[in-house]
């Protein structure tokens, strides 16, 4: 008897796992209807930005086909961009990391924004306050680690300032604390998972965004031309990808992006290398562009006044035997280049390969949410993020690249760390390294 109760228990046990399974089944097929649902609705709620035009220039171009119409007025826009991007220039550093801040805020905004319209249909809250706080936590942690580098003497000398360096870091990790905290008590039953997904969804904006506005500032401190001639290129590969493909796409190279071409890709890559060489030739003539900018203690003053280094100085090069015949024919056996030149060949294709990458991650995120454009700012771009999706990648590169074959230390750069010590450990450093170079006997040697 107790045997027949216990297979009448085991068949009811498993009547119900079944049971259970096939509720799970329909409740995640209605969940997966409602999130496809949801998302259109989304991708309606969003701004979109490609179509919207000034309705002045809209109704000049209404006798175009909706091709050509495009092609106009990202031909106008594009080269306003650029005539705005060479008046920052002519603004100096300041205007630049002004406008690299404003950007890192707008484009931060557009990627939050679709996040935000998630998170509001559930009624949660604090989702869009809890991630400005991250983004000034952020920026006062990344922007701070600027200032202390290239201003940590100034700022030392200032008593009230003293405390916030020496404890720089500490305050940053008090301030994150008091977010996760503030995240953790906002936490709701019913949608743990919603919130700790859009939890990383802030995290991963972050991440993008600020953290390669930071290596971008700290490119510019190197010297204009390694945020000028990396962000030219971009832009080269980007509209020159855009007027081939326009001209002469026909086959297709990504599926996430389908107006993408193998035609553009390539010809936009040839055309930002050539273009890559001709901006590094012209750009490493002029100091102002090359110098790194540096506090200067007789100044008192940030400075972009140097002696160009090797990089940017020309040097005599001999052509390999196979081009050797072709300089003859031109009565020269050399020629002349910058050493900039070479590594600026291997930023324009890393900028022509990789690059275009950023812009296609980009698009597989729009996909997802089944919009077009990341925001509605600019005329037949759409926002701030679709122009800048390359950019930050390229930005990382450069970044990258610079600490690996490019900086040296520098006695200005060392003498900003030893400022920062106290008194005794100055007094000590000095005879420290007075004691060396006397063994060395190289202090003898100065008259």
């Amino acid at each position: 008897m107790s045997e027949l109760r216990h297979r009448r228990g085991d068949g009811d046990g498993n009547e119900k796992a079944e049971n259970a399974g096939e509720s799970d089944h329909v409740d995640s097929e209605e969940e997966k209807v409602l999130e496809e649902k949801y998302v259109d609705e989304l991708a309606k709620s969003l701004p979109q930005g490609t179509d919207k035009t000034p309705e002045l220039l809209d109704s000049a171009l209404s006798g175009l086909s909706s091709r050509w119409r495009n092609w106009v007025i990202r031909g106008i826009f594009t080269w306003l961009m650029i005539g705005g991007f060479c008046l920052l220039i002519y603004g100096g550093p300041l205007a630049l990391m002004i406008t690299v801040l404003c950007v890192q805020v707008k484009c931060f905004e557009e990627i939050i924004n679709i996040g935000y319209a998630v998170y509001r249909v559930h009624g949660l809250p604090w989702f869009r306050s809890l991630s400005w706080y991250f983004l000034l936590t952020s920026n006062y942690f990344f922007y701070g680690e600027n200032l202390i580098d290239y201003f940590g003497v100034v700022i030392n000398r200032t008593d009230y300032l003293r405390f916030l360096v020496t404890y720089h870091r500490f305050i940053s990790f008090c301030l994150y604390c008091v977010g996760f905290v503030w995240f953790v008590l906002s936490l709701v039953k019913r949608y743990y998972m919603r919130q700790f997904s859009l939890f990383a969804w802030t995290h991963v904006a972050l991440l993008i965004v600020v953290t390669q506005s930071y290596l971008i500032i700290q490119n510019i401190f190197e010297g204009l031309i390694w945020f000028i001639v990396p962000v030219s290129m971009i832009i080269c590969n980007d509209v020159m990808a855009y007027v081939f493909g326009f001209f002469f796409g026909k086959t297709p190279l990504i599926k996430l992006s389908p107006k993408k071409t193998w035609e553009g890709f390539i010809g936009g890559g040839f055309s930002t290398v050539v273009f890559g060489l001709v901006i590094s030739y012209m750009m490493s003539q002029y100091p102002y562009l090359v110098c790194p900018i540096e506090y200067s203690e007789s100044l008192g003053r940030m400075t972009m006044d140097c002696e160009p280094s090797v990089l940017f100085r020309l040097q005599d090069y001999t052509p390999p035997q196979f081009v050797q015949p072709i300089m003859k024919v031109f009565g020269r056996e050399k020629f002349n280049m910058y050493p900039f030149m070479i590594h600026s060949l291997a930023l324009s294709i890393f900028s022509s390969v990789i690059g275009p990458f950023g812009g296609f991650f980009a698009s597989g995120f729009k996909r997802a949410f089944k919009i077009k454009d990341f925001g509605d700012v600019i005329p037949g771009h759409g926002g701030i993020m679709d122009r800048f999706d390359c950019q930050f990648l390229m930005a990382t590169f450069v970044n990258v690249y610079i600490t690996s074959f490019i900086r040296t230390a520098t006695p200005q750069k060392l003498l900003q760390q030893v400022y920062n010590l106290k008194p005794e450990q100055q007094l000590q450093l000095f005879y420290a390294l007075k004691e060396s170079l006397e063994n060395r006997n190289i202090l003898n040697m100065v008259p």
